[in-house]
C-alpha cells in the first residue's frame, strides 16, 4: 500500500508513510471486507458511510503538516482509521460522529489498540467542539458547502484546516489556513466524500 499507493502519487512526508505502514487498517472495515481494507479504494462501513482509500487518507493528513503537539479536532471519525492516524501523529484528538453505531464501533476498535489520546463524542460536527477550543488543526472528512463558521472560530490562529469544499457530488480538498482578517485558501485536488450534514453544513436549519 505504501510502495504503490502513496509513495508513487506523491506522498512525502516520512511520518506520515511511516504510520501508514503501522496501523492495522484492516481493524476498521468488517471482516468481510478484511481482504480488500489495504485496496486502493474506499470501502463501505455501515450506515451509509465510507474509509476513504489510503491514498486519501494520506494525503489529508499530509496536508495538516504536523509536527507532533498538536491539539487536532475531527468532525466525522467514521472508522476511526483517520483518528487513529492523526492519534499517532498529534498530541491530542478529539473527534465528532453524528451516527451512534458507527460511533460505538471506532471507540471499540480504538481502545482495543490502546489510545489514549483520542476523544470521541457524538453530535453535530458542524458546531464543532467549543469545550476544548482552539485547535491547532481541524480535519473534515465529509464534503461541505462552504467551511463552517464555528470550526474556523475553533481554529487558532495559523491553524489549518483540512476540508473537502463543493457541492453533494464532488469536491476539491481545501486547506484553509487562518490569519487574522483574511483566510488563506489552497485548493489541493477533486475529490468525492460523503456529505457533511448539520446545521452548518448541508441540510442545515
Amino acid at each position: 500500500m505504501v510502495e504503490q499507493q502513496l509513495k508513487r502519487r506523491g506522498i512525502k512526508d516520512p511520518r506520515v508513510l511511516e504510520v501508514m505502514n503501522k496501523v492495522p487498517r484492516h481493524l476498521f472495515v468488517d471482516e468481510a471486507l478484511q481482504e480488500r481494507a489495504y485496496d486502493d479504494y474506499p470501502l463501505p462501513i455501515g450506515e451509509g458511510q465510507t474509509i476513504s482509500q489510503p491514498y486519501m487518507v494520506a494525503a489529508m493528513t499530509e496536508a495538516l503538516e504536523l509536527e507532533g503537539n498538536e491539539k487536532i479536532l475531527e468532525i466525522g471519525t467514521g472508522s476511526g482509521y483517520q483518528t487513529a492516524i492523526l492519534a499517532e501523529l498529534a498530541n491530542q484528538v478529539f473527534s465528532i460522529e453524528r451516527l451512534a453505531k458507527i460511533a460505538r464501533r471506532a471507540r471499540e476498535v480504538l481502545d482495543k489498540l490502546g489510545y489514549q489520546n483520542i476523544a470521541i463524542r457524538m453530535g453535530d460536527g458542524t458546531i464543532g467542539w467549543n469545550e476544548f477550543a482552539p485547535y491547532d488543526r481541524v480535519l473534515i472528512t465529509a464534503g461541505a458547502p462552504d467551511v463552517p463558521k464555528p470550526l474556523l472560530e475553533q481554529l487558532t490562529e495559523d491553524g489549518k484546516m483540512v476540508i473537502p469544499l463543493g457541492d453533494l457530488y464532488s469536491q476539491v480538498l481545501t486547506v484553509v489556513e487562518k490569519n487574522n482578517s483574511k483566510s488563506k485558501i489552497h485548493r489541493l485536488f477533486g475529490c468525492v466524500f460523503v456529505p457533511l450534514i448539520g446545521k452548518y453544513g448541508w441540510y442545515g436549519e
